[in-house]
């Protein structure tokens, strides 16, 4: 008998400043140098558009405040962190 993680996405709605609410379904979570990252997609099932969002809230904020990974050397490393989170449910991560 194989043991098996099954992901339950949970969709969150991120509001970027002077635009539309975005709906993403969140794939997986992991802290990295007291960071908390996100991976998300647009698409609840099949391939979607991956993002991986950083929260850069204050303890004192009241609402989640996320940004989008965009630096490519730390990108490339938590892509890398969650690849191999994933790679253990055979999903494979292209960002």
């Amino acid at each position: 008998m194989r043991n098996e993680r099954r992901i339950f996405l949970e969709k969150i709605i991120f509001s970027p400043d002077g635009e539309e609410p975005v709906e993403f379904y969140c794939l997986e979570q992991t802290v990295i140098g007291a960071k908390t990252y996100l991976l998300v997609t647009d698409e609840e099932d099949g391939d979607g558009e991956a993002l991986i969002l950083r929260d850069d809230s204050d303890i004192k904020d009241e609402q989640a405040l996320y940004a989008i990974v965009d630096d490519d050397l730390e990108l490339e490393a938590v892509a890398g962190v969650f690849r191999k989170l994933l790679a253990e449910d055979d999903i494979d991560l292209d960002i």
